[in-house]
């Protein structure tokens, strides 16, 4: 084993516990980080939007929170849209006022559209950028007072490596434009904070994975057998949390490569359907 897996295999031990806060944690994902999470006996809250069902799209935050419960972990659902920053203050004051502080903020909520520049609706600019950019960026300036007297403090960003390649410009650029802005968010924030001892990295996936965002707007199932499941990223983020946060900032993480550098090397097992071929996620070259 050498030094690094040895570091993360000895920091995992030590993440027995501590507080996470997840922003749209109530499926997909953000849940899989969470329950992940909750097994290794940490108290969740979940800031979301998903109160109530919906026909479309699986669980709420109180069934989410069930879930962590059931998982091992202390669980907080909190109704929150981080469009809105007193919705985003209200939600890490509650988070404090149950668990006692922070250790711990996953930005993992965003939305989705990719069209071209000509089809792009103004509204769903707008959505992207304030959910993608401006709702990672307040949630982060919310919790970092709390992150600074936590124990291991880490932000993990659902966010993609900064990649130059003109053609994830041309292919969809205010997607791009938002998820790359997620992504500044952790280069800046990594500098910003070394004299705390707070990292700031991002995780993104090899492959597509199968969440609703897929299901319902990208491939349908058709992509969701070529997917794999969220599981592999809560594998992966687990990894990254538990690794010492003082030495592991700025990073731009690929889910694969975290677990590699872990010592696992089969991922068939994340496979929606292992018999088919997974698709290789955007943002990531050839």
């Amino acid at each position: 084993m050498n030094e690094q897996n040895s570091n993360s295999t000895a920091a995992a031990n030590s993440r027995k516990g501590g507080t996470v806060l997840i922003s749209g944690g109530s499926r997909g994902i953000g849940k899989a980080i969470a329950l992940k999470l909750a097994a290794a006996g940490c108290n969740v809250a979940i800031a979301a939007k998903t109160a109530e069902a919906h026909p479309k799209l699986e669980g709420t935050i109180y069934t989410a929170a069930e879930e962590i419960e059931a998982a091992g972990g202390k669980a907080l659902a909190l109704q929150c849209d981080i469009r809105h920053e007193d919705q985003i203050a209200a939600a890490v004051a509650k988070t404090v006022e149950t668990f006692g502080g922070i250790d711990m903020l996953v930005n993992n909520a965003s939305a989705i559209h990719l069209a071209p520049t000509t089809d792009m609706e103004a509204k769903r600019f707008d959505l992207m950028h304030s959910i993608n950019v401006r709702g990672t960026f307040l949630m982060c300036k919310h919790a970092i007072p709390y992150l600074k007297g936590g124990s291991n403090p880490h932000i993990l960003n659902l966010s993609p490596p900064l990649n130059l390649n003109p053609k994830w410009f041309g292919a969809h650029l205010a997607y791009t434009m938002s998820k790359y802005g997620m992504s500044m968010v952790v280069l800046g924030l990594a500098e910003e904070l070394k004299p705390f001892g707070i990292a700031a990295n991002a995780l993104w996936p090899q492959t597509t994975i199968a969440t609703a965002a897929v299901q319902n707007l990208l491939g349908g199932d058709f992509l969701i057998q070529k997917s794999r499941t969220p599981q592999i990223v809560a594998d992966a983020a687990f990894e990254i949390l538990s690794r010492p946060a003082a030495s592991c900032t700025g990073n731009f993480f690929i889910d694969e490569t975290v677990l590699q550098q872990a010592g696992i090397t089969d991922f068939s097992h994340y496979a929606v359907n292992p018999s088919e071929q997974l698709m290789q996620d955007i943002f990531i070259d050839e």
